[in-house]
């Protein structure tokens, strides 16, 4: 989750580009973190099996010797917050197939485990960084540590001004990084998540333990916005990119400035909750995505007809409400720059994410989008990351350059909602059937469906 897989949409271990692993059988990935840094994860795409578990993080660092803009952490903590639910996986799946939503959620943890079961062991007077993510199935988090200061230095793969922050939002899929300093009197402090905008707030703690604490935690655990909007909304614009870190490497591929560059079109995404024959879906621009029976990433090399057709979802939302059943596919051409608005005029927060690429968030706000909106773009810092917000009845507007050939999924990260059908696969295509534009299919590609019985390439 994040991770571009650069030229290599191959390795991106979604339905649409890799066959499933059998049981009792294994795969390898083999995929390169070219040019990218920060704080991602891992987890299980097919079915539901995400609310089994199985997630882990991914840490890119810098290369030796370039510059970070802070001094080196004492420590390195992980922090997978999000949240859970008794009943199986094939339990909720039964229910979603069944044309109804998911429950409350049973509960949140912090690395799998529930109230102040995992401790983060700090000296006095050192600065820790911690890099927390939402893997959770259904809500936004609210993350904070009593006593301490949050210290914003990255957020998916972009240094950031380094805001300091008592608590902060972080929204289905999305990570940042935090440094801590312990600087309070020595004893043990509650790390803190919560529900965002939910009625009924779930919450849950870790502790931090001072070495030479003799004092366990105490006293209420701290509180955070629970339903306000507003303040969410405030949080999210004062994220800003540090124009003055280093980046990646010392020589990035090519250089420039998103606000300079004029798009070459407009896509509007509005997501949408229809029912179709009597069930629940979920549906981006009218269509309720349906998986093929082969990768489409595959379908698409072996040139299987009748896997996917381009185009069958439309770029901008239809007026009427009828919604559909689809394998939806929208085409692109490499090295495109485009704008993508996400419209949403749900009473609820969506969280999208975008694979293969990091793009800029250049601007949100409440209601209907329109070209004059962009008068409010930032076009000078924003953040470049994968995962974006949009609140209710608002949208959320990004810029991004298609440099990367692929079969790339758009997704809700609500995972009931990308499981009933909000999502699509964007193929960029470049004409050139060049290695240098795009990594060949891998020796150990797994062959499934309409693809059965083919052959990868001798070497």
């Amino acid at each position: 989750n994040g991770v571009q897989q650069r030229r290599n949409s191959w390795q991106d271990g979604v339905s649409g580009t890799n066959c499933p692993i059998r049981p009792g059988k294994n795969f390898t990935y083999v995929l390169q973190v070219k040019d990218q840094i920060g704080s991602f994860y891992y987890f299980p795409s097919l079915l539901f099996h995400k609310a089994a578990g199985g997630y882990g993080a991914i840490r890119i660092w810098s290369r030796p010797k370039i510059p970070v803009p802070f001094p080196s952490p004492a420590g390195d903590f992980t922090v997978l917050a999000g949240d859970w639910y008794k009943r199986n996986h094939y339990v909720l799946r039964r229910l979603l197939d069944s044309g109804r939503n998911l429950p409350f959620p049973d509960g949140l943890l912090i690395n799998g485990r529930g109230w102040n079961g995992y401790t983060f062991t700090v000296d006095p007077g050192r600065t820790y960084r911690f890099r927390v993510s939402n893997i959770g199935l259904t809500t936004s988090i609210n993350f904070r540590i009593q006593g301490h200061k949050l210290k914003l230095i990255e957020v998916e793969g972009s240094h950031t001004l380094q805001n300091t922050y008592t608590s902060f939002d972080i929204h289905l899929g999305q990570s940042c990084s935090f440094l801590v300093t312990a600087d309070q009197i020595p004893q043990d402090y509650y790390v803190v998540a919560s529900t965002r905008f939910t009625r009924s707030v779930l919450t849950t703690t870790a502790v931090l333990h001072y070495s030479n604490s003799k004092r366990g935690v105490s006293g209420p655990v701290p509180g955070a916005p629970t339903i306000q909007i507003a303040p969410s909304v405030m949080q999210a614009r004062s994220i800003r990119w540090n124009l003055t870190a280093s980046g990646p490497r010392p020589n990035p591929q090519g250089s420039y400035h998103y606000g300079l560059i004029t798009p070459s079109r407009t896509i509007m995404l509005s997501n949408s909750a229809p029912y179709i024959n009597g069930k629940q879906r979920y549906a981006v621009n009218g269509v309720s995505y349906v998986p093929a029976d082969t990768p489409l990433k595959i379908a698409d090399y072996f040139k299987i007809p009748g896997v996917f057709n381009l185009g069958s979802i439309p770029t901008w939302p239809p007026s009427g409400n009828n919604a559909y059943f689809q394998t939806s596919v929208m085409a692109a051409n490499f090295r495109e720059y485009v704008e993508i608005v996400f419209q949403n005029w749900e009473d609820t927060v969506q969280s999208w994410h975008i694979d293969g690429y990091s793009f800029f968030v250049v601007g949100m706000n409440g209601g209907q989008w329109t070209p004059a909106s962009r008068s409010s773009y930032n076009l000078r810092d924003t953040v470049a990351r994968c995962t974006t917000q949009v609140y209710p009845r608002s949208w959320t507007a990004i810029y991004m350059a298609l440099d990367n050939v692929g079969m790339w999924n758009i997704r809700s990260e609500n995972w009931a909602r990308q499981y009933l059908g909000q999502q699509f696969y964007l193929r960029v295509y470049s004409p050139a059937n060049s290695w240098r534009d795009e990594l060949p299919i891998p020796k150990n590609a797994l062959l499934c469906g309409r693809a059965r019985g083919r052959h990868t390439r001798p070497f």
